[in-house]
C-alpha cells in the first residue's frame, strides 16, 4: 500500500497569501493552497507547477519552489483512499497575475490575518509554523466526518 503524493502551493507576495476557493470537488468552499494530484511521469515539482497555472492562471519554474512542509493525511472512515501525502512549497515570484478558474477562486489575505475558520482543521496547526520560516513535517488523522482532527503529530525542522 502506498499513499498518493500530492502537492501544495502557497504564493505569498508582500506579506500576503494567495489563497485558493475551492469550487467543486473534494473540499468544496474551502480556502486552500493550490495543487494536486500527480499525472503519470511527473515529478512533485512538475505537478506542483502545472497544478498552479491550471489553477490560478499564474506560471512558475522548479528552482522557484520551496519545499516548506511534508505533510500525511489519514482518513480512516472515508470509502475511498483518500489517504494522502502533502508536498507543500511556498512560492514568492511568478509570471502573470493570478486569476480565477473553473476550479478555483482566489483571493489575498495578510499572513497576520489568515481566515482558519474556512480552512481545513489541520491548516491552524502547521502554516503558522511554516509562515514562521520552519519546515514542518505532520501526519493528521480526520474522523468520522473526514474534516475533523482526531489525531496530530508535528515535528519543526530548521
Amino acid at each position: 500500500f502506498s499513499m498518493r503524493d500530492v502537492t501544495l502551493i502557497l504564493p505569498m507576495h508582500d506579506g500576503r497569501l494567495l489563497l485558493g476557493v475551492k469550487k467543486r470537488g473534494f473540499g468544496v468552499g474551502k480556502l486552500n493552497g493550490f495543487g494536486g494530484k500527480l499525472n503519470e511521469g511527473e515529478t512533485i515539482v512538475e505537478a506542483a507547477a502545472r497544478e498552479l497555472f491550471e489553477e490560478v492562471g499564474i506560471e512558475v519554474f522548479a528552482d522557484d519552489l520551496k519545499k516548506v512542509a511534508e505533510l500525511t493525511f489519514l482518513f480512516p472512515h472515508a470509502e475511498e483512499d483518500w489517504d494522502q501525502v502533502v508536498h507543500v512549497y511556498t512560492v514568492n515570484s511568478w509570471r502573470g497575475e493570478p486569476v480565477e478558474s473553473e476550479e478555483m477562486g482566489c483571493e489575498w489575505h495578510s499572513v497576520d490575518e489568515i481566515p482558519f475558520d474556512r480552512m481545513w482543521d489541520d491548516d491552524k496547526h502547521w502554516l503558522p509554523r511554516v509562515l514562521a520560516g520552519k519546515f514542518v513535517k505532520g501526519k493528521f488523522s480526520f474522523g468520522e466526518d473526514n474534516s475533523t482532527i482526531t489525531a496530530q503529530e508535528i515535528v519543526e525542522e530548521a
